[in-house]
């Protein structure tokens, strides 16, 4: 498996504003924010893309979400709303090969298609 910059993120071999971490999973803010909020949410388990996880990983994804609704609900834009947003393979946005999900709030979002 290779070497991603969110394994040197977590080793803190490269410096990111880490704002969340437990013994799964850690999160910060993205360097290239598409939102006024933009956290990215990682596991601390090396899974290359959707396509890659176990379906004994099950929990990997559900811990995932559940730190970025806690995250959402601790900084005070749940109730607003919020983006979850988890990107597999090139076609599909994918750049960093380790999972991991976005979520982007802060603004009005707009929907896929959806009139604004």
């Amino acid at each position: 498996m290779s070497e991603t910059v969110f394994h040197k993120i977590l080793r803190r071999e490269i410096p990111a504003d880490i704002v969340y971490e437990d013994e799964h999973l850690f999160a910060f803010r993205d360097i290239s924010p598409q939102a006024p909020v933009h956290v990215l949410f990682v596991p601390k388990e090396t899974v290359p893309t959707l396509n890659d996880l176990d379906p004994s990983q099950v929990e990997t994804v559900g811990r995932l979400m559940t730190a970025a609704a806690a995250y959402a609900k601790r900084e005070g834009f749940a109730e607003d709303g919020y983006r979850v947003v988890m990107n597999c393979n090139e076609h599909g946005g994918q750049t960093v090969f380790q999972i991991h999900l976005h979520l982007l709030a802060g603004a009005p979002l707009g929907g896929f298609g959806a009139p604004r």
